[in-house]
């Protein structure tokens, strides 16, 4: 007969873990690599109540994926962001940007006296 306290705890040697391979435990970059490629959400709400008055309401989401699996779920936000990726910035900004270097040259040139 086995006493219990003699069999091995999942993740231990001689017991398959439940993330990792038979006879040993998942490794962090195990599981970094599983949650990348699957993607987890959390989610939740904070509510703050008075006399059941709602004074205030936070809902938090956070996703935590890979960018591949990212784009598959149709989700490219970054891609689009001007504070994230420099290939978003606006033409406009640049061309303006142009126009003000030229005026302050312009103001710092200095005065032909005639």
């Amino acid at each position: 007969m086995t006493h219990p306290a003699a069999t091995p705890a999942p993740g231990t040697p001689g017991m398959p873990g439940l993330y990792g391979p038979p006879g040993g435990g998942a490794t962090l970059a195990d599981i970094l690599e599983r949650v990348l490629d699957k993607g987890l959400v959390i989610a939740g709400d904070i509510r703050i109540n008075l006399l059941d008055i709602e004074l205030l309401t936070i809902k938090l989401r956070l996703l935590v994926a890979s960018v591949d699996k990212a784009r598959e779920m149709g989700i490219d936000w970054w891609e689009h962001d001007p504070a994230l990726s420099s290939g978003a910035r606006r033409p406009e900004l640049a061309e303006e940007n142009e126009r003000l270097r030229e005026r302050i040259a312009e103001l710092e040139r200095p005065e032909e006296i005639t």
